[in-house]
């Protein structure tokens, strides 16, 4: 049994992560502040002797003892981490330096959740992780863009000078249950829209592609990456490599809601990548991972999470 520390522990894919460990046995020790995690995400494992919840921002050090670390701290959508860029820039890498600093002590491995926004806008595609990116330093976006930046920076750093054991892995776009309902990010977005037969709005003219990957494959990538030989450091891209337009999206949660909303389009906002697909070829040559559940699937479970979730906010507001 491993007591594995899981920063971030409280959001969308930190939850998940924490389901997985604890199933596997593991002791987990859950940290969050809670600006964008919710505390109903991990609700049904308080009572878990195994779980353990600490109110926390990484921004601030940490002294605990645990066997390995899980980075997965920052808000992670334009609406959250826009909100306070300079937060998210500390977030990101404050945050990096107390966890490293924190594996150094403890002499222990540390995954760190990067994320494909390293590569801004790319201009080669699909994007393998010997690209180096196209990314506007100074823009809205740059906050989150350029703190995971400088977050692997680190984390190869501390390798290099410190002897740190690290992991580091790119993020692409993923989606399923406890995605935050207003969160802005696009699939979240056209669900919400989609139940309520509001208009489902499109930035641009929806030809923007997108790689969605569902949060129950990411998790294992996640989870074999942690376990695969220390000498496979990465960075490794985990996603789903099967692209779609946005306006493909917004079809079909249309058609797999039934709803009776129609499709608006809006101007494109600053910095808005025009492509996203991850070349996954080293996560299928190290780690024989590949995603395994289809968007139509993943999209079915996320919609009725959604539904799940209206239904029980009006009965909240009935009584």
């Amino acid at each position: 049994m491993k007591r594995v520390l899981v920063s971030g522990g409280g959001g969308f894919l930190g939850s998940h992560l924490c389901d997985r460990l604890l199933k596997e046995g593991n002791e987990v020790l859950c940290v969050d502040n809670f600006f964008t995690g919710n505390r109903r995400n991990i609700h049904h494992l308080l009572d878990n002797k195994n779980f353990e919840l600490l109110r926390h921002d990484v921004t601030h050090p940490l002294y605990v003892e645990v066997d390995e670390i899980y980075n997965l701290a920052c808000p992670a959508s334009p609406i959250h981490y826009q909100f306070d860029p300079v937060q998210t820039t500390k977030t990101s890498v404050i945050g990096a330096m107390n966890m490293l600093g924190l594996a150094k002590r403890l002499k222990i491995k540390i995954l760190q959740a990067s994320t494909s926004e390293v590569y801004g806008d790319p201009e080669i595609h699909p994007q393998p992780e010997s690209y180096r990116g196209n990314v506007n330093t100074l823009g809205p976006r740059a906050c989150y863009d350029e703190g995971k930046r400088c977050a692997e920076t680190l984390f190869f750093d501390y390798h290099r000078q410190h002897g740190v054991a690290i992991k580091v892995m790119r993020i692409f776009n993923t989606y399923g249950p406890r995605m935050h309902p207003q969160d802005g990010r696009v699939v979240s977005n056209f669900i919400m829209q989609a139940l309520q037969n509001k208009d489902i709005t499109i930035y641009g003219d929806g030809s923007q592609t997108r790689s969605f990957c569902f949060v129950d494959d990411l998790i294992s990538g996640i989870q074999l990456f942690m376990n695969s030989e220390d000498g496979f450091r990465g960075p490794v891209n985990l996603g789903n490599p099967v692209e779609f337009t946005i306006l493909e999206l917004a079809q079909k949660i249309i058609n797999l809601t039934g709803s009776n909303s129609k499709i608006i389009n809006k101007f494109l906002p600053e910095d808005d990548p025009r492509r996203r697909q991850p070349d996954i070829s080293l996560a299928m040559e190290k780690l024989n991972w590949k995603p395994k559940i289809e968007l139509n699937d993943g999209l079915s479970r996320t919609i009725k999470y959604f539904t799940e979730t209206i239904e029980n906010k009006n009965q909240l507001i009935d009584k």
